[in-house]
């Protein structure tokens, strides 16, 4: 029978993390995989489907990842993987020894986890071993389906904005900004908008700081530029005055610098970000900004910490 090594699932984990030392340390799951399988040779066997639909491979990164992020190496959060620190030291590893680190280091934490707090499982039948085992199986398969449902929920999202005119994406901005709290006097129509796109208040009256000034770009794949940076703070000249720039292409490292050195306080919100604050503040919004992009909440069970 077929089958995938340890030092393969190490080299596969391994690739999805050096994908995020590379992309600024975090991108959304979907991504990860789209950029580590033009990395990988992968065989037929790994590329099979499963029952479940996801292909072999993927879900061998899926399940042992849960190891990366006991051992401190990995974050994931709402269909976001974040690579630690200590994960790009392990990246140093080869690939067998970084296997069998992560998967130590998640058997220590399921122990921890049993010492401090005795699962039902191990209360009823006595066996240690036993309930091990079936806590770790329960761990990985509930983490796992969790992780497919992000990433399915996560793909939709980002597929609805994605296909979306500018001005109708910058009107999920200005919903977004009303959620946060912000009255927004204007929101540039059709045509040319003097360099900005939205107007955003604390107070109706914009008497009282901050008073944003919004640009909104939205491409798939051009990054937000340092001269796009400075043509926003030239635009904030009264105090009180806030730069935001949200852009779902991204922006350049040096963009992202040029906005730390500013004068002016400018702050950035890329897809990612705009995702996971739609989602925070889409209870505060009025019904009419929901429906822009609404959304269906579906509760799962979450994998132990």
């Amino acid at each position: 029978m077929p089958s995938i090594t340890q030092e393969r699932i190490g080299e596969l984990v391994k690739t999805a993390l050096q994908v995020l030392s590379e992309n600024d340390g975090h991108l959304s799951s979907r991504e990860v995989m789209r950029f580590a399988e033009k990395r990988l040779n992968l065989t037929e066997y790994e590329l099979e489907k499963l029952p479940s639909g996801i292909v072999r491979w993927e879900n061998v990164i899926q399940w042992y990842t849960v190891d990366s992020v006991k051992a401190g190496w990995l974050i994931k959060r709402d269909g976001i993987w974040y690579l630690t620190e200590e994960g790009r030291k392990a990246l140093s590893l080869d690939s067998l020894t970084f296997f069998k680190t992560a998967t130590q280091k998640y058997k220590e934490a399921i122990a921890a986890r049993r010492r401090a707090e005795p699962s039902a499982a191990q209360q009823l039948t006595g066996g240690i071993r036993e309930a091990a085992v079936d806590e770790e199986a329960i761990d990985r398969d509930t983490a796992t389906a969790l992780e497919n449902a992000q990433s399915t929920a996560r793909s939709e999202i980002e597929a609805f904005i994605k296909a979306l005119g500018p001005y109708p994406f910058q009107d999920l901005v200005a919903a977004l900004l009303r959620g946060m709290g912000y009255f927004t006097p204007f929101v540039a129509p059709v045509g040319p908008d003097g360099g900005l796109d939205i107007l955003a208040y604390k107070d109706p009256l914009g008497s009282v700081a901050p008073r944003l000034k919004v640009q909104v770009k939205h491409r798939r794949e051009q990054k937000v530029t340092v001269k796009e940076v400075r043509e926003l703070v030239s635009l904030l000249s009264r105090d009180g005055d806030t730069g935001l720039i949200v852009s779902s292409g991204g922006f350049t490292s040096e963009a992202a610098i040029e906005m730390r050195r500013a004068a002016q306080h400018v702050e950035k919100i890329d897809l990612n970000d705009f995702i996971r604050m739609w989602d925070e503040y889409y209870d505060r919004m009025k019904e009419e900004d929901r429906r822009l992009l609404p959304l269906k909440r579906v509760a799962f069970l979450a994998p132990s910490e």
